[in-house]
């Protein structure tokens, strides 16, 4: 659990959105509370109260920049935090 939580600081502290794993980060996600549906390459992540609908896609093991950013916005829209 503490790699996770240190992969949500990296994120909020906005360090380098090209060098986040891509497993961690669907990792993450599911943690917080996001139900993972996956189609081909797509991971679409969804969760009630939350109006916005993660797609991602992984770049060579790593999520895309733009995606990182994006998952960066809902956390804090949504003041999200690692579930239990």
């Amino acid at each position: 659990m503490a790699r996770l939580d240190k992969l949500l600081e990296y994120i909020l502290m906005r360090r380098g959105d090209a060098n986040v794993q891509f497993g961690a980060l669907c990792q993450l996600l599911k943690r917080i509370g996001f139900e993972e549906r996956i189609r081909g390459d797509h991971h679409i992540f969804t969760m009630p109260g939350v109006e916005e609908i993660l797609n991602l896609q992984p770049k060579n093991g790593k999520g895309k920049p733009y995606q990182v950013n994006q998952v960066r916005n809902v956390i804090l829209r949504y003041r999200l935090t690692i579930g239990e």
